[in-house]
């Protein structure tokens, strides 16, 4: 049956690999939500090439404006069911922070906030049993010794509003918006599972660890020497060390997990290609709670799901 997935930064790394393995099954439409959707082209040329229904739709996920034109426009277009939404785009700055038009920490806005007010805009479009995926990180659990700085979350405007200078600060707001995608995730589970709403209660939402990936574009804001290691010596850890993988070994397994391949899981955090736990603080309801409800404040969305019950619109099935 033909079906549709949304992958935000599609084009390059994961994302790309990824689509490439959605696009296996020839059925199946797969839209590259970029930034830039000229530098997109190339990327979607070459998955045609092997045969893939590929779209590129532009999407900014820092300007919330964007974000909602991605979803006026993905309503306004005829694609077969909407089976899954993969939230992969992300950003890690070791440079000055920067903050987004509506004041906020662009790393939070863009690995976090971004993609919450798409997950929660695109409710109505999901077909029943979709998937909704965000991919996260090992980086947020102190206890996998990853050398990056322990997540500090204490309330989600202070992280929205966290301007520290320094590599470590810029690092840790990385690893700090790796564990919202998960408290996202199980709260965003929690609340479909209670809807009244069965199409609603049948999305599941897991979390996704990719492990470590040299070579792809996540280091580009670092100095000149520690990009050269990132692209030309790391990569080599793929063959000996645990959880470093190359982009296709991860994009396949983030594939199998955004097609429902993965059984009924939900609420879940895959890594290394299975489901794992994720680190104890990212059980702790009460911050994914108050992460919830302060994101949907800064969307401008109800704190409920109200809104996200009506019917998915029709969509072609050839």
């Amino acid at each position: 049956m033909p079906k549709t997935f949304l992958i935000t930064g599609g084009n390059t790394g994961l994302g790309f690999e990824c689509a490439s393995a959605l696009c296996a099954d020839r059925n199946n439409v797969v839209v590259l939500a970029c930034r830039d959707v000229m530098a997109a082209a190339p990327a979607a040329d070459k998955l045609r090439q092997r045969g893939g229904q590929i779209e590129v739709l532009q999407l900014d996920l820092a300007k919330p404006l964007s974000i909602r034109g991605l979803v006026a426009t993905f309503r306004a277009r005829t694609f077969p069911p909407f089976a899954g939404l993969v939230c992969n785009a992300g950003s890690q700055s070791v440079a000055p922070p920067t903050r987004t038009a509506e004041g906020y920490e662009t790393t939070f806005a863009v690995n976090h906030l971004g993609h919450y007010l798409l997950a929660r805009l695109m409710l109505p479009e999901f077909a029943q049993g979709a998937c909704i995926t965000f991919v996260a990180s090992n980086v947020h659990d102190p206890k996998q010794k990853t050398g990056m700085p322990e997540p500090r979350y204490d309330n989600a405007r202070a992280i929205a509003n966290d301007f520290e200078p320094g590599v470590a600060a810029g690092r840790r707001r990385y690893t700090t918006s790796k564990l919202c995608n998960i408290y996202t995730t199980y709260e965003f589970a929690r609340r479909l599972a209670a809807s009244p709403d069965e199409r609603l209660r049948s999305i599941r939402v897991n979390a996704f660890d990719p492990g470590m990936m040299p070579g792809t574009g996540l280091a580009r804001t670092y100095s000149p020497f520690i990009r050269f290691v990132w692209h030309y010596i790391l990569p080599a850890l793929t063959l000996f060390r645990r959880n470093v993988n190359t982009p296709a070994t991860s994009g396949k397994r983030l594939a199998r997990l955004a097609a429902g391949l993965e059984g009924n899981a939900t609420a879940k955090y895959f890594s290394g290609g299975h489901e794992t736990r994720s680190s104890d603080h990212s059980y702790d309801a009460e911050n994914a709670l108050e992460l919830w409800n302060s994101s949907a404040d800064m969307c401008h969305l109800p704190r409920d799901l109200t809104g996200a019950i009506e019917a998915p619109r029709i969509r072609r099935a050839e």
